[in-house]
């Protein structure tokens, strides 16, 4: 269960003040694998980073009663000058869990070599992905929160992505944003449409998918 109370987030931009997310007060439900939808712009990956801890909002709160995933795909939480086997082991401290396993199934599953005991200041922007879906792959969580991580790499890592996430999803649950349909009917079987920072759930994948494609057609609401 994710409950958000009272939820908002805006930024300052040039002198005026823009909301993103917009007083939220809702229940996403324990179980369900969510498809996170909405126009480029409408603040999914801002609320993905509240939900994960790693932003603030600017006022309200999540509550959740699972262990959360930060945003896979999202590598700011990594120490630049830190090789990613260091940073590998100092998530898995900070998540309790055993550091060589953890270490192993990254250097095994991410692909990038030699890269891995090179500092992640030197690394692609497709090589800290790698990185960091490994780890979060590596880690049981109750709750992943995915944002376009499977498109990384070439066709036969997608593929191995994919296989490693779907295995994670017969003991978990996820919110996912993806551009491409087909990965979201594969891994979600309900969906929720953030759109002029309110956010809407649908019981039915088919009927959030839907609504995001009718608001699609709509000009975007002037800030």
């Amino acid at each position: 269960m994710i409950r958000f109370e009272n939820l908002s987030k805006g930024y300052w931009v040039r002198g005026r003040w823009q909301t993103v997310i917009d007083n939220l007060n809702a229940t996403l439900p324990t179980g369900k694998s969510l498809a996170l939808l909405g126009r480029n712009g409408a603040g999914k990956s801002t609320l993905m980073r509240i939900i994960a801890g790693s932003e603030r909002p600017s006022s309200g709160r999540v509550v959740s009663d699972g262990v959360i995933s930060w945003p896979v795909g999202y590598g700011g939480s990594f120490h630049g000058d830190l090789t990613g086997m260091q940073n590998t082991r100092f998530i898995a401290r900070v998540y309790g869990v055993d550091t060589d396993e953890l270490v192993d199934f990254v250097e095994n599953f991410s692909e990038i070599g030699d890269h891995f005991h090179m500092p992640v200041r030197t690394y692609s922007s497709g090589m800290r992905s790698r990185l960091t879906f490994g780890i979060s792959m590596g880690i049981k969580f109750d709750t992943y929160l995915v944002d376009e991580v499977t498109a990384v790499g070439d066709a036969r890592f997608r593929i191995k992505s994919q296989a490693v996430f779907r295995a994670r999803m017969k003991d978990a649950s996820a919110i996912v944003v993806s551009h491409n349909t087909k990965d979201l009917y594969a891994f979600c079987d309900a969906g929720v449409v953030l759109h002029e920072g309110k956010l809407q759930y649908f019981d039915k994948l088919h009927d959030a998918i839907q609504l995001h494609e009718a608001l699609m057609t709509r000009p975007a609401h002037p800030q």
